[in-house]
């Protein structure tokens, strides 16, 4: 048998016991005591049945088959395979938390508590396609897996699912993973770019249950907010108080959801200048700014994309404020003129007017808004040099394949879901700016539904305007 500890018994059908052999060892065998046959049988003896239990079929179930349908038209006659994938090693035999693959997620529904090695499968059969999804299934007791193997073992890991749970839980037919071919022919979203687009196309508009996921998301991830405005005068007294506000948020995200949909940023001072600021290292002084982007994402795996920048002492300075409201008037003229029919890329084009007319109001550069939108001018950007919005839902930049044609130059439908987020910032060395301005950033970030006739901000209830930031600090800190 291997020592491997992401490997199973060769011959899963017999015991150590049986075979006389001893039974696997975790991945470092060298630090391993060996199991002796009379151990073997020992662990293996006197555990109680265990009754299977089955869930009911989850809310998702009826919407992920309606998706893999619209997958199985696209591509008639072809055989389809879309894989969760498998957990990545972040250290030695210590692994990064799994999360499965955005796709197979949502043609499967199984979502934080999907099995690594999992592959969703749909077979041409007759005018459609039959759907099989094959995974590892549990071992029983009388094999080695369930103590000796780290990776998949009961006692390190917890009990896996059986087919039968996992089949009704999700309406699939379900299948050992062991009796898994691939074909030559086969449509393999892991390397079949034509597929992998066509899924993310696919998903540019959202069902009803993956818009009531995104509310919950928005919901707690307004809670993560409060929490962190509740504990600013903690945060201040910590030399790397941005980590604690990392660190607060990220609590919130564990108890409601699967984990945060990406990495938090808490910029402080200048670092809200550094678009990406994920370090978290930097201290929350009086007097200075703090931009806060983060998303909790459920256990369905939806996430939310929210930004508010707030003054650390709870009052804006009055350049602070005027970047603020400059930042608030642009999102707002974007939010404006959202509806189906228009262009996706409209919305960034309508924020950059206020932008550009801000830079020429206050004679950044000297020009007038007119010349600085200007397809060869442009000036204006080296303030905000990031898009407004992206579409967002089970990946936090949804929809990343979708071609350029339906994605920025594509036409706005009902239940498209996506960020309005513009920014200012002022780099700290930055001479074309008036000294105030220097290491001032500015991001406002809503979530936006597009609905029959106009659109809904998700997370218009997070303070928004200069005054209501500074009421809910007032209050919060109390």
């Amino acid at each position: 048998m291997t020592d491997d500890a992401r490997a199973t018994s060769a011959d899963p059908e017999l015991s150590p016991a049986e075979t006389g052999e001893p039974a696997a060892q975790p991945a470092n065998s060298n630090r391993a005591t060996p199991w002796p046959s009379t151990f073997a049988e020992y662990i293996g003896d006197r555990w109680a049945d265990r009754t299977e239990i089955s869930p009911p079929e989850r809310a998702q179930a009826a919407f992920a088959a309606e998706r893999r349908q619209r997958l199985a038209d696209a591509f008639p006659g072809k055989r389809i395979v879309v894989r969760a994938g498998e957990r990545a090693v972040r250290a030695n035999d210590t692994d990064y938390p799994f999360r499965a693959d955005s796709a197979f997620s949502w043609l499967t529904g199984w979502a934080s508590d999907a099995e690594p090695g999992s592959i969703l499968v749909l077979e041409p059969l007759g005018d459609g396609h039959a759907a099989t999804l094959y995974f590892p299934p549990a071992a029983g007791r009388d094999t080695d897996e369930f103590y000796a193997n780290p990776a998949i073992g009961e006692f390190w890991i917890g009990a896996r699912p059986t087919l039968a749970q996992v089949s009704v839980d999700l309406g699939l037919a379900t299948a050992d993973v062991a009796s898994f071919t691939a074909g030559d022919d086969d449509l393999d979203a892991a390397t079949d770019d034509d597929l992998a687009r066509t899924l993310s196309e696919l998903r540019l508009v959202k069902d009803d249950y993956e818009i009531g996921q995104m509310r919950l998301a928005v919901e707690a991830t307004a809670r993560g907010f409060d929490d962190i405005v509740a504990d600013l005068p903690g945060i201040q007294r910590e030399s790397r108080g941005e980590r604690r506000i990392e660190g607060i948020f990220n609590t919130r995200a564990r108890i409601e959801g699967n984990a945060v949909g990406y990495e938090t940023i808490a910029a402080a001072g200048a670092h809200a200048c550094i678009l990406h600021w994920t370090r978290n290292d930097g201290a929350v002084v009086p007097g200075d700014l703090i931009l806060i982007d983060a998303g909790v994402e459920l256990d369905s795996l939806y996430t939310a994309d929210i930004t508010r920048t707030i003054p650390v002492n709870g009052r804006f300075t009055e350049v602070q404020r005027q970047v603020y409201e400059a930042v608030r008037e642009a999102a707002d003229a974007a939010f404006a003129i959202v509806r189906p029919g228009i262009r996706f890329g409209d919305i960034h084009d309508e924020a950059m007017k206020v932008i550009a007319a801000k830079v020429a109001e206050w004679g950044l550069v000297d020009a007038s808004a007119e010349v600085l939108l200007g397809a060869d001018d442009q000036r204006h950007r080296r303030y905000m040099v990031h898009g407004t919005s992206h579409h967002l839902g089970i990946d936090v930049h949804d929809c990343a394949k979708a071609r350029r044609e339906l994605y920025r130059d594509g036409v706005l439908e009902p239940g498209m879901v996506f960020t309005i987020e513009p920014g200012l910032y002022f780099q700290p060395d930055d001479l074309t700016v008036p000294e105030e301005f220097r290491g001032i950033g500015v991001r406002i970030e809503d979530d936006i539904v597009v609905t029959a006739d106009g659109a809904e901000n998700l997370s218009a209830g997070i303070p928004r305007t200069a005054d209501e930031v500074e009421t809910w600090l007032a209050t919060g800190t109390d």
